[in-house]
C-alpha cells in the first residue's frame, strides 16, 4: 500500500500531465513527499484515507461542482438521478429510537406481504433496533442490499399482542421524480418535478397525458428547489416542449468539442400556455430547460432568480468502487447565455444565496444588477434576458415572510410539526380514514379546533421544554402552522401529491403563476404560438 496514492495520483493525472511537458514534475513532487511521509511519520500512515484527502483537495481547486464521492456512497449518491434503488419498499421515520413505517411503497415488496403504514420494525435479522440509538443510516445498511435477497423483520402493529414477522424480498424500488400532477383549477394543470433522473422524461409524459384527459389547457410546471440532475433528462423534457429541431442546449469544454442537443420528436405541450416556476435553489437541469423555453418564448418563467450552475460533469467510476464526478464542459442556453455564477472566490461561492438574502434581493428585483455585458435577446420576440448568474424570471415574486413568526420557525426546525403528525396519524389512522374515506373530503372538511391545537402545542412543550407557547407568534403564523399540519396529515394518509395540494395553497409563486396564466396578462409578454 505505500505507493498506492502515487499510481492512483499518477492514473487520474497521468493522461493530463503527458499531454503538456513540464507538469510531470508535479506528479513526481508528490510523489517525493508521500515517499517521505512513508517512510519517515511518526505514526503508521492510513493511505486510503490520504488517497481520498488528496483527491477531494485536487477537484476544490478545480471548480465548485467537480467532486470526489468514496465507494461507500456512491449507490446513495447514484439513487436519485437513477431513478431507483434496491430495497425493501417503505418511507420510515425513526422517532423516539423505533423504526416507524410512513408509507409502503406502491406495488412494492413490503405493501405486497401485507406491511402496513403505522407498523413499527422492531427486530431486524434478530437484532432488536428498538430503542438502541438507530439512525437512518444505519436503518439504510440493514434493509438495502441486492435484488432478490431476503430480509426478517418483527413488526408491532397497532391492536396486535404479539410481534408479527415477515420475509421480506429486496426488489427495484423506484424514486419518483415527479411529486404531484394534478389539476390546480378546472382549466391548468400543475407538475412539480424534484429532480432531472432517468425516469423523469417517462414520469412527466404521464403526468401530462392525465391532466390533458381531465381538460388541462395550461401548464404550470415547478421547478422550485429543483438542483438538477440528468443533463438528457433536460433535453427530453425540453422536447416536450418545443417544436421542430430547435436547440434546447449546448455545451463545450476545453477536452469536449461544441455539441448540440436539439427538439427531435413531437411533443405533448408544443402549444398550450406554458409557465416554469424557480427560485434561488433551482439549479443545473432547472436551469437549461428554464432557459430554452425563456430563449425561445414558448412559456414565461415565474418566481425567482436561479441558483446560477452552468458546468457539465461526468460520472467517472474509479477502481476502488469510488466515483469522481468531473467538470468537462460548460452549458449554453440557445441564446448563447452561459448563465454560470463567478466561482473564483470559494467562500463568497459557497455564501451567495446568503449573500443575495442579505441585499434584499429575495424581496425586490430592483436589488439584482446585471451589466450589458450579460444582455441577451430571446430568439422569437426578442426580449432581453441575462446570463452569467441563473435564469431571471419573466415575473419576480419576492419572498414572502409574512406569517413566519420566530416560534413558528422553532417548531418546525425542531422536528416537532413531523414527528406530531406522525405519531397522531398512527395513533387514529382507523378513525381518520373512516371520516374521511377520500382525499377530496379531508381537503374540503378537516379543520382543527382548540383542544386539537393545545394538545400539538401540550406536545411540543414535552418534546422540548424551552419552547413554551407564545400566543403572539401563533397567532402569527396560526393559517400557516394550520396548512402544514393538515397537508402533513393529507401526506402521511395518502401521498407527496396530496401534500402538495393541500400546501400550495401557501405557495407564493405557484398563486402568482395561477393569476397570471389566467388571465390576458399572459399574453402581454408576446410570447410565440
Amino acid at each position: 500500500m505505500k505507493i498506492f496514492i502515487s499510481i492512483l495520483l499518477i492514473f487520474l493525472l497521468g493522461p493530463i500531465f503527458a499531454q503538456e511537458n513540464g507538469k510531470t514534475s508535479s506528479v513526481r513532487k508528490f510523489n517525493e513527499v508521500m515517499s517521505y511521509v512513508n517512510n519517515m511519520y511518526v505514526d503508521d500512515v492510513q493511505n486510503e484515507l490520504l488517497t481520498d484527502a488528496a483527491i477531494v483537495a485536487l477537484l476544490e481547486k478545480l471548480d465548485p461542482h467537480s467532486v470526489y464521492i468514496t465507494k461507500e456512497n456512491v449507490n446513495d449518491a447514484n439513487e436519485r438521478i437513477n431513478g431507483n434503488f434496491v430495497g425493501i419498499g417503505i418511507r420510515f421515520q425513526l422517532l423516539r429510537d423505533t423504526l416507524n413505517v410512513v408509507a409502503t411503497i406502491p406495488g412494492g415488496p413490503s405493501e405486497k406481504i401485507g406491511i402496513l403504514a403505522g407498523d413499527k420494525i422492531v427486530v431486524i435479522e434478530d437484532e432488536p433496533v428498538a430503542g438502541t440509538g438507530l439512525k437512518n443510516s444505519q436503518v439504510r445498511e440493514k434493509l438495502l442490499g441486492d435484488k432478490g435477497t431476503k430480509v426478517n423483520v418483527s413488526i408491532k402493529r397497532k391492536h396486535k399482542s404479539s410481534l408479527l414477522h415477515f420475509t421480506i424480498t429486496r426488489d427495484v424500488i423506484p424514486v419518483n421524480s415527479v411529486d404531484a400532477a394534478y389539476m390546480i383549477s378546472e382549466k391548468t394543470g400543475y407538475i412539480k418535478l424534484n429532480t432531472f433522473s432517468r425516469s423523469s422524461h417517462e414520469e412527466v409524459v404521464s403526468g401530462i397525458k392525465k391532466l390533458k384527459k381531465l381538460g388541462m389547457k395550461n401548464l404550470i410546471f415547478d421547478l422550485q428547489g429543483n438542483g438538477g440532475g440528468l443533463l438528457y433528462a433536460a433535453k427530453y423534457l425540453g422536447d416536450e416542449f418545443l417544436s421542430d429541431y430547435k436547440l434546447i442546449v449546448y455545451s463545450e469544454g476545453r477536452a469536449q468539442p461544441k455539441r448540440e442537443l436539439r427538439s427531435e420528436n413531437k411533443g405533448l405541450w408544443e402549444k398550450g400556455r406554458l409557465i416554469i416556476l424557480t427560485d434561488e435553489y433551482s439549479a443545473s437541469a432547472s436551469e437549461i430547460l428554464s432557459g430554452a423555453v425563456q430563449d425561445w418564448d414558448r412559456g414565461l418563467i415565474v418566481g425567482r432568480r436561479t441558483f446560477g450552475k452552468g458546468l457539465v460533469q461526468r460520472p467517472i467510476d474509479l477502481s476502488d468502487g469510488s466515483q469522481m464526478r468531473l467538470t468537462i464542459a460548460r452549458y449554453y442556453t440557445p441564446s448563447g447565455r452561459f448563465i454560470q455564477k463567478p466561482y473564483n472566490d470559494a467562500l463568497s461561492y459557497k455564501q451567495d444565496l446568503l449573500n443575495r438574502y442579505e441585499k434584499g434581493e429575495f424581496m425586490s428585483q430592483d436589488s439584482i444588477q446585471f451589466p450589458d455585458s450579460l444582455k441577451h435577446k430571446t430568439l422569437i420576440s426578442n426580449r432581453t434576458v441575462y446570463g452569467g448568474g441563473g435564469i431571471m424570471p419573466d415575473h419576480f415574486v419576492p419572498l414572502d415572510t409574512t406569517g413566519v413568526s420566530d416560534y413558528f420557525t422553532s417548531i418546525i426546525r425542531g422536528g416537532h410539526l413531523n414527528t406530531y403528525t406522525l405519531t397522531y396519524v398512527n395513533k387514529n389512522r382507523t378513525e381518520l380514514t373512516a371520516k374521511y374515506p377520500s382525499f377530496e373530503l379531508f381537503k374540503k372538511n378537516f379543520s382543527m379546533d382548540k383542544p386539537f391545537m393545545d394538545a400539538f402545542f401540550n406536545y411540543v412543550e414535552n418534546e422540548d421544554p424551552k419552547l413554551i407557547f407564545n400566543e403572539e407568534g401563533y397567532r402569527e403564523s396560526e393559517s400557516l402552522l394550520k396548512l402544514r399540519i393538515k397537508a402533513m396529515f393529507a401526506q402521511s394518509i395518502w401521498g407527496y401529491s396530496e401534500f402538495y395540494q393541500v400546501y400550495n395553497d401557501s405557495n407564493e409563486i405557484l398563486q402568482k403563476a395561477l393569476e397570471i396564466i389566467e388571465s390576458k396578462q399572459y399574453n402581454k409578454a408576446k410570447l410565440a404560438q
